[in-house]
């Protein structure tokens, strides 16, 4: 499982991407990323996860988000996107 850090602005955003990509590429699918470790974060997070679910599907896995903080999912609904983000 895969895990996101406590803080994931737009400033970590890129290094985080990073690191869940070369994580996923060892996982199997479904690829679980937990979230729960989120306390400070921004709409980076949102685009993080949604570039990682592309990594997943080029890589013929799915992604599954568990332990979505509250506001995130506010956000992901805000933005109409909470379906590319499926969690268990």
């Amino acid at each position: 499982m895969l895990s996101l850090p406590a803080e994931l602005t737009h400033n970590q955003a890129k290094d985080c991407l990073a690191q869940l990509v070369a994580g996923a590429n060892a996982e199997p699918s479904p690829v679980v990323v937990n979230a729960a470790p989120l306390t400070r974060f921004d709409s980076s997070a949102l685009a993080v996860l949604l570039e990682l679910r592309r990594t997943c599907q080029r890589l013929g896995k799915t992604l599954v988000v568990q332990g979505m903080p509250t506001h995130l999912g506010d956000l992901a609904t805000l933005y109409g996107i909470e379906a590319l983000l499926p969690r268990p």
